[in-house]
């Protein structure tokens, strides 16, 4: 049997050997996963940039458009959301009233001077509520162009 020396509260290679070696890490990335600081599941989101917009997915199934509120202040746009539901029933000898509430929030950062403010667009279709943010003009990639040489 061999023993292992420790170096302080650690056994070397072994921090290396287990965690170093996972791919991506995610296991222990916490801070790039679906849960809120609550413990409660957030919705997965999907951003995607083009040439003359960016495009946010917020995966909702079973909501209603009128769930959703989305704000800009300043540059910071927030998607949230807040969903009640009671229902109660009186029998002979007893009532039963069961209720649940769900509640998310999501904020992303756009970038300064990019978007047209006055522009996004937001529809909810199939479990998926879709927004539009729409680049200004000045700022929108311009296809390539020939110059003539004179």
């Amino acid at each position: 049997m061999n023993l292992m020396k420790r170096n302080g509260n650690q056994i070397p290679g072994f921090q290396r050997l287990f965690f170093d070696d996972i791919p991506g890490r995610e296991l222990f990335n916490w801070e790039n996963n679906n849960f809120s600081n609550t413990s409660t599941t957030l919705p997965s989101v999907n951003i995607k940039e083009t040439s003359d917009n960016y495009e946010v997915e917020v995966a909702a199934p079973g909501m209603e458009k009128s769930d959703f509120k989305i704000t800009l202040d300043g540059n910071l746009l927030t998607i949230s959301s807040v969903k009640e539901h009671q229902q109660a029933s009186r029998e002979e000898s007893f009532t039963r009233k069961e209720f649940s509430y769900q509640s998310f929030q999501r904020s992303f950062e756009l970038p300064k001077n990019v978007v047209d403010e006055d522009k996004i667009s937001a529809r909810y279709e199939n479990g998926l509520l879709m927004l539009t943010i729409p680049k200004r003009e000045e700022v929108k990639q311009k296809p390539p162009r020939m110059i003539t040489i004179s």
